[in-house]
């Protein structure tokens, strides 16, 4: 702003939204989005107003602009689609509209039946101004307005008329008088992400579980992607997929003595063989694991590689670069601990070490490798014991070579490191879903996720399991818990996940006095009977059908609770567009309950007093509800769930009632 013209600004631009931290971190939509951009606009008097939305990708040069609508309260709004991956830029700029406020004083002295001659005197130099900005067909037209305007020998009417002339505006408006314009002050973010960044629904799978009574391999895992996609599931996640090291390999059970026949843990990464770029030589050739990935697309299956940042003492960098590692005043290297615990098989990076900037730009390239084999979506392991800084510059780099890449970070810890890595880059992120079980719990959780600010950055991911973690729930609630919790992490959240085949067979033993899994898959190798008369395989595929034939179910957006005279019936509703689902879930796994509901019927898109159908998409059930008050009554020996389709009920053209 140069000082000369600085006391002439007049228009103040305050709060555009969506913002995060005051613009410090971008927000995040997927591609294809309506993304609705926001701001107060303010001027003293009564002056009008023109508003712009700039927007621009990354890498371009200049803005795309989008005038700004008024929709009161000095609130201006702009819709625009998001139809590019990556980083885009937005801000508003915004001036007196000059003309528009000189025509709109204008017309109310005609319709008060004023003398406006020196109107039309006035309102043509500003048209004759319009024409010195303009160019071509533009300035010759202003130019010849401008003239007559002033030419008091044509009729009065008819300059009046043709100053009023809409065209007239849209002509003015086409050139404006931006030399007063104010633009806000701070450029604002947002990452145009994957759809599935929204949606998605993950398996995990150990490749090396998938041979018969040996060592798996890529081919062998080959043979379960028919399965996994009858499940439902779009993304195959894998742990760690490379050499595993020797020294101090654990044994079954994370104990400290392991056999020569035993395989160790994933993520004790890094042997003679290679580290993180290399594949373990028993599950195959990087070939195999690319064929693998193409065999797995072509399932519709996306596969994902959990990435550890962590090595063996087998790993080539320990040797190639000790400065890369902690190093104790023995000359020893420091192995991991969560005292008490001890793992001396893992070796974590010095982050913050003097070689911080070659570790760094080594760990980009690992993902920058396995995206050149076909892997766009990667598991993040343990991402908040590495440094926020670090994140927040690696995922950008990558994500400027690959703007489709996305990152699910596993990091169960503070709720700010969580929302603090997500701002940063992470695309999903694991949640404390997996512990909240009481109603309260539920409640509270479902609406801090899908709320802002937290839902402008953070996209939970609920997995009820994993290879770590054996919630208490699991362990003692038999069929009833595993169903239920199926069930309420794939229609809380958009995007969920569960590791398998541990979770639809019902693995509920744990190591004693613990949340982890007896004969743990990290440590050795297990055989599962895919077929088993009890498995939740049909359920899981239901549910996951559900998901799709649903966009309510799609998004977490249009969140709402819905009240219950009992605490151990949860109900909670998701509305996108014409889509609505009402979900009700018994949380007593042993004892039926009938409940009465009282119904948010706006939060349905039901009138007062109309009648609507729900549909159970489990059970296949219709009834007819009137008014907000409804009542179910859930068994959990049967199903401790129900989830409705909501469908309102109306009129065609032709008279004939039917349900939407």
């Amino acid at each position: 702003m140069d000082a000369e013209s600085e006391g002439r600004r007049r228009v103040v631009i305050e709060h555009v939204r969506p913002e995060v931290d005051g613009g410090r971190f971008p927000v995040k939509r997927v591609l294809g989005d309506t993304f609705r951009v926001e701001a107060d606009v303010l001027v003293d008097g009564h002056d009008l107003l023109a508003v712009r939305l700039l927007h621009w990708p990354e890498g371009e040069a200049g803005a795309r602009e989008i005038a700004m609508a008024p929709r009161g309260n000095d609130v201006f709004v702009a819709d625009i689609t998001l139809d590019g991956h990556g980083v885009w830029y937005y801000t508003v700029e915004a001036w007196v509209d000059a003309f528009a406020t000189f025509r709109a004083g204008l017309q109310k002295k005609v319709d008060a039946k004023q003398e406006v001659r020196v109107e039309l005197l006035d309102g043509g130099r500003l048209i004759a101004a319009a024409a010195t900005r303009a160019a071509g067909d533009d300035a010759r037209r202003l130019a010849e307005l401008a003239r007559d305007l002033e030419d008091e020998l044509l009729p009065e009417a008819e300059r009046l008329e043709r100053l009023l002339a809409n065209d007239t505006a849209v002509l003015v408006a086409r050139n404006p008088d931006r030399s007063l314009a104010v633009r806000a002050p701070r450029e604002l973010a947002v990452i145009v992400d994957p759809k599935e960044a929204r949606f998605s629904a993950w398996y995990e799978l150990f490749p090396r579980s998938t041979g018969s009574g040996k060592h798996g391999t890529f081919r062998d895992a080959e043979a379960r992607l028919a399965y996994v996609a009858e499940l439902g599931f779009d993304v195959l996640y894998l742990p760690p997929i490379h050499p595993i090291g020797v020294s101090h390999r654990k044994g079954p059970n994370n104990t400290l003595v392991a056999s020569p026949d035993d395989p160790g843990s994933p993520w004790a990464i890094g042997a003679a063989s290679g580290g993180h770029t290399a594949v373990h030589p028993e599950l195959g050739t990087l070939d195999d694991f690319k064929h693998f990935v193409r065999a797995a697309n072509e399932h519709g299956i996306e596969v994902a590689i959990d990435v550890a940042f962590q090595a063996s003492p087998d790993h080539p960098w320990v040797r190639e670069h000790p400065e890369w590692f902690h190093t104790r005043a023995d000359g020893s290297i420091q192995y991991a601990e969560n005292p008490p615990k001890k793992y001396q098989d893992v070796f974590p990076f010095a982050f913050d070490g003097e070689a911080w900037r070659t570790l760094w730009e080594a760990l980009r390239d690992v993902f920058l490798f396995w995206l050149e084999q076909g892997v766009r979506i990667f598991r993040v392991d343990n991402p908040h014991t590495k440094p926020l800084p670090f994140w927040e510059w690696c995922l950008r780099e990558v994500k400027r070579r690959e703007p489709r890449a996305m990152f699910l970070s596993e990091a169960f810890t503070r709720p700010k490191v969580m929302y603090g890595l997500a701002k940063r880059g992470f695309t999903q992120s694991y949640t404390y879903f997996t512990w909240r079980s009481t109603k309260p719990e539920l409640e509270r959780y479902l609406l801090e996720v899908s709320s802002a600010p937290v839902a402008e950055v953070f996209r939970p991911n609920f997995w009820p399991n994993t290879p770590d973690i054996l919630p208490e729930e699991l362990q003692h609630g038999g069929r009833p818990a595993f169903v239920r919790r199926a069930v309420l992490a794939s229609t809380m959240s958009s995007n969920w996940g569960m590791y398998g085949p541990a979770f639809e067979l019902m693995e509920h033993a744990p190591r004693p006095g613990s949340e982890e899994y007896l004969d743990n898959e990290k440590f050795q190798l297990r055989q599962w009977d895919l077929a088993r008369s009890d498995s939740l395989r049909h359920l899981i595929a239901r549910l996951n059908r559900i998901r799709r034939d649903n966009p309510a179910l799609q998004a977490n957006e249009g969140v709402a609770l819905h009240r219950t005279d009992d605490d151990m019936v949860l109900a909670y509703s998701k509305r996108s567009g014409d889509s609505v689902v009402l979900c009700v879930v018994l949380l007593d796994g042993h004892h039926p309950h009938g409940a009465w509901l009282d119904l948010d019927l706006p939060a349905l898109g039901v009138a007062p007093g109309d009648t609507f159908q729900v549909h159970d998409l489990l059970g296949d059930g219709r009834w007819q509800w009137s008014g907000p008050r409804a009542y179910v009554h859930l068994d959990p020996r049967v199903m401790p769930a129900q989830i409705f389709k909501v469908r309102r009920f109306e009129r065609n053209e032709t008279g004939f009632e039917y349900y939407l």
